[in-house]
């Protein structure tokens, strides 16, 4: 379980305080425990002068440089008295042990140098070292151990502050790729909406007008725009309905509906050719089968151009022209209605074909025709390179 955010930025200052307190009781224990000839007795300014040594350890870690200076400056004034040095000199190497994690190397040699020479007097003083190159020897150990532990902490701090800045980042890309990918999904989702609806709408629009146009002159006619509507309206059902089922459903769902594809191109001139468009399908060199998204890529850009010319251009002809080259396929919808209708990069249509192709590798362009109309030209590559990035 997760600790509360307050206790895990206040448990170590916590932990000094509960040091400091443990050292001045320990302090306080071992002067009146020990009784040495040639110390003055432990008595009641001793125990204040423990606190003076000891109680800086509470605030170690905020201002390491002062507590070291006031560290060495209290166990100056305990030893002057003449008291048992003792455990005393441990809060000195506690205070070296915190500069050393935590200052640069120059100042953490200066106060080594402070805690030696410390350290060298109280040994040589305490009666419990036989020489004084002992006492040298068990000075620069005790120093040394400071030292070197302090030194491994602190880069241990710093590799871990680098890891949670590292980790931070991490986090922060992550949240951008998931943000990032939940918009791409919302312009997919979008521009698949707007290709099934604007082309089914457009043609139900048409052959609404004709209905309408014809209904007491020509009864036949009209009925047989209201059949194109109603096959119209019920494939624009199917694909919203197999949309709904991509986005609610796994990839692995038993209910899972092919989107469409090369196949259904001669279907899709049939139902323009009932909006009063007559469309012809070509296809040239050898017919192989393309992955489902470059076969979507496909379907949905011819189904973009048949509809602009439904609704911008009729009545026209049309031509999708569909060639497989070596290494790339390209389709080229043509028609012979009016050039100027559109305007480079004009509406969200053409936006979702050209953002279909990028998506494939491939190029469109579209623009007026050498002999009139209007012409769009799809290049998608079949190397692995083309696919979906």
């Amino acid at each position: 379980m997760r600790r509360p955010t307050w206790l895990r930025k206040n448990a170590p200052e916590a932990g000094d305080a509960v040091l400091a307190v443990f050292m001045i009781a320990f302090t306080v224990e071992a002067g009146f425990a020990v009784d040495l000839p040639g110390f003055r007795p432990f008595d009641t300014a001793g125990v204040m002068l423990s606190v003076l040594v000891n109680a800086p350890l509470a605030v170690r870690r905020r201002a390491p440089l002062p507590v070291f200076v006031l560290l060495l400056a209290g166990w100056t004034a305990y030893l002057l008295p003449g008291y048992w040095p003792g455990v005393s000199a441990l809060a000195l190497l506690l205070g070296l042990y915190t500069v050393a994690a935590s200052r640069s190397l120059p100042m953490t040699a200066l106060c080594a140098a402070a805690t030696l020479a410390g350290e060298t007097y109280s040994a040589c003083h305490s009666q419990l070292i036989g020489s004084v190159w002992t006492a040298v020897f068990q000075s620069m150990l005790l120093t040394g151990v400071a030292w070197g532990f302090g030194a491994n902490a602190g880069r241990l701090a710093q590799r871990n502050g680098q890891l949670r800045v590292l980790t931070g980042q991490l986090r922060r890309e992550q949240e951008d790729r998931a943000r990032r990918a939940v918009t791409e999904e919302r312009v997919r989702t979008a521009r698949e909406l707007h290709d099934v609806v604007a082309h089914h709408m457009s043609v139900i629009a048409v052959q609404a007008e004709m209905a309408r146009y014809v209904f007491e002159s020509d009864p036949s006619a009209s009925r047989t725009a209201l059949d194109v509507i109603g096959r119209t309206s019920s494939e624009g059902l199917d694909e919203l309905r197999r949309m709904l089922t991509v986005l609610r459903s796994g990839e692995d769902d038993d209910t899972y509906v092919p989107a469409p594809g090369l196949e259904r191109l001669r279907e899709l001139a049939a139902r323009v050719g009932a909006a009063g468009v007559h469309v012809e399908v070509s296809v040239r060199g050898t017919v192989r089968a393309l992955p489902d998204g470059l076969g979507l890529c496909v379907y949905r850009v011819v189904q973009e151009a048949l509809t602009n010319v439904v609704k911008h251009a009729r009545p026209a002809r049309a031509w999708v022209s569909l060639t497989y080259g070596a290494e790339e396929v390209t389709v080229r919808i043509a028609d012979d209605g009016r050039s100027e209708r559109f305007h480079e990069g004009a509406g969200h249509g053409m936006i979702g074909m050209r953002e279909r192709a990028e998506l494939y590798g491939g190029t469109l362009l579209a623009g007026a025709g050498a002999e009139g109309g209007f012409v769009v030209t799809l290049v998608l590559p079949l190397t692995p390179g083309g696919a979906a990035r």
